[in-house]
């Protein structure tokens, strides 16, 4: 049972480290509001085009493990 508690854990933690890693990537908005936003995110500094890749990366690798721990939690439930 210590194994489904540390399983358990670690599903919780990479729920919230994806959480995060999409809600900081920006959003691929289109239209006149995008082009708004655009312009005032370029003019104040927004985000790098290599931070998006990264985190773009992460959510796809932490996406990745989540499901790898949910299929073993359910097979370690079982």
């Amino acid at each position: 049972m210590k194994v489904v508690t540390g399983l358990m854990i670690l599903e919780a933690v990479l729920s919230i480290a994806l959480i995060l890693a999409v809600v900081l990537q920006s959003g691929k908005s289109a239209g006149l509001s995008g082009s708004i936003g655009g312009g005032a995110e370029s003019l104040f500094g927004g985000k790098a085009k290599g931070l998006d890749q990264l985190l773009a990366k992460a959510t796809i690798i932490i996406a990745a493990l989540f499901g790898v721990v949910t299929m073993a939690l359910v097979k370690l439930m079982q």
